[in-house]
């Protein structure tokens, strides 16, 4: 085997004019969080990065934070390609290393022996070891953990408690994975880790992403194949095709686990969120918008007045508060979500506002009103897609670094959605009890792994599009965005010659 290991040539794996690895190889190598997991696509060559980070750590002296690495696979096959892998680097960095041993590792009950690979290097004293299926746990050892294809380990977390001990010490745990399953332990660390329930680093690659990074091109490199844009259609398509089902195309190549479709929250859990609250509606007629804008602004003053200040006039002022904001302007609704933050992290949405076929101006107009009025106001996230833009960039005038404009893409939805149905699950939400408000929640649908609207009408009426539930997802996210308060004491005004110091300070150049 070492001499096999040893023949392997690094222009073999990479042009000498192109960087070693390809985008999202690198960042994944420059991650350097404490732990990090990857969901991606089969054979993008995600291990090959982790292989040359690996090579790094342990070729580095300790004050420089080298340590050990240790690779834990699910069979003997992945420790070799892995090992061979850590070979190549060592060779490609210029890196003093010894040749690859073998040895047995036993289990922690002595019940099991584990073929073990090691890679030692002289000069830092530390080495990388792949092992060649499972061990009960870690205990006894100390450096890196990388669990690769953790989806289909039989106790990942039996495997994540022992590796998880050693970051006391300093040592970081990468967990890298195709999907296995909805219900697989794996996929609920990543849900968890999009969900801010651990503090974990989260990478996706997909088929796709890979793609766009160049995997196709370095494969043509490495098998001598000459690429082009319809070689890589042609590759794609073959790849996708020989999949057994689409299922398993969409978990193999796009992150998607299987079985993931369907409702993103349930009824029921929508419903224990909900308290007795207003969802306040304003909905334009045609004489209405036909009116003068003068008119049009009284109008809605005097509905702001009665309808929003009596709401805005009970709000604690001693909590911060954000909102979330969907734009609609005649098909769609524009619905505002105010939140409060409570000192135990409780976001609760006091009322909800509505607005059907206002025109701009008095959207601006409520939208304004209520931020004006929020206490401790801290941030303010608003679609921004089409129309939505005006109002958003005259909010952004308004109240400045505190806004975000967002343009709701499959990336957003991948990253906030979890943290609204993190909500849900904690009880760290409340909400208005409005049988629409629970309507657009219920329209939220798992596409493709992705949770989101899907296109289309929503609620009874088909006059909805999942409005409500943007809002709320904006305003969650806001509340995790929140610009600091900067407390501050103005200085008195001083006027000339009020006393001799002022004149000392004025020849000073205080003025």
């Amino acid at each position: 085997m070492n001499e096999d290991i040893q023949e392997l040539q690094t222009a073999d794996y990479f042009p000498v004019d192109e960087p070693v690895l390809l985008g999202y190889q690198a960042r994944w190598f420059e991650d350097e969080s404490e732990v990090k997991i990857a969901e991606k696509s089969r054979r993008t060559g995600l291990t090959w990065a982790e292989a040359a980070s690996n090579v790094i750590t342990a070729a580095k002296p300790k004050k420089r934070g080298g340590r050990n690495v240790y690779y834990v696979g699910s069979r003997q096959e992945m420790a070799l390609e892995y090992i061979a892998a850590c070979s190549l680097f060592a060779k490609a960095f210029n890196q003093l290393a010894g040749g690859v041993d073998q040895s047995l590792f036993k289990d922690e009950d002595g019940s099991k022996e584990i073929l073990a690979y090691t890679i030692r290097f002289p000069n830092s004293g530390f080495k990388i070891t792949a092992l060649s299926s499972r061990p009960s746990n870690l205990r006894g050892m100390q450096g890196d953990v990388v669990i690769d294809e953790a989806a289909f380990h039989d106790s990942l977390h039996g495997l994540l408690k022992a590796a998880m001990a050693l970051t006391m010490w300093g040592a970081r745990v990468r967990i890298i994975s195709t999907h296995n399953g909805v219900d697989n332990e794996y996929n609920q660390y990543v849900q968890d880790a999009r969900a801010g329930r651990k503090p974990y680093s989260v990478h996706r690659i997909t088929l796709d992403d890979a793609l766009e990074d160049g995997v196709f091109k370095r494969i043509c490199y490495v098998t001598g194949q000459a690429w082009s844009p319809e070689a890589e259609l042609a590759w794609r398509t073959k790849t996708i095709a020989n999949a057994p089902s689409q299922e398993a195309a969409d978990e193999e190549y796009f992150c998607v686990p299987s079985q993931s479709g369907g409702a993103y929250l349930s009824r029921a859990l929508i419903e224990a969120r909900m308290v007795a609250a207003p969802v306040l509606r304003f909905e334009g007629t045609t004489d209405f918008n036909a009116w003068p804008e003068h008119l049009r602004n009284a109008e809605m003053q005097d509905w702001c007045a009665t309808q929003l200040q009596p709401h805005l006039a009970q709000l604690s002022p001693e909590l911060r508060h954000v909102l979330g904001e969907d734009f609609g302007r005649s098909g769609d609704l524009t619905v505002l979500a105010p939140m409060a933050i409570t000192r135990q992290l409780v976001r609760v949405i006091p009322f909800m506002v509505e607005l059907r076929n206002v025109p701009f101006k008095q959207q601006e107009q409520v939208l304004f009103y209520v931020c004006d009025r929020l206490p401790r106001f801290s941030a303010v996230k608003l679609d921004a897609r089409g129309n939505g833009q005006y109002l958003a960039e005259q909010a952004g005038y308004r109240y400045g670094h505190r806004v975000e404009q967002v343009m709701l893409s499959q990336g957003w939805y991948l990253e906030h959605m979890p943290k609204l149905k993190a909500a849900f699950e904690d009880a760290t939400i409340t909400l208005p009890r409005d049988s629409e408000v629970a309507d657009d929640l219920r329209a939220l649908q798992v596409v493709n792994g992705i949770p989101k609207v899907p296109d289309g009408k929503t609620g009874d009426n088909k006059n909805r599009h999942g409005d409500a539930a943007i809002a709320i997802a904006m305003a969650i996210a806001a509340s995790f965005d929140m610009a600091a308060g900067i407390e501050w004491t103005p200085a008195p005004v001083r006027r000339r010659g009020d006393s001799d110091s002022d004149n000392n300070l004025a020849q000073r150049g205080g003025w």
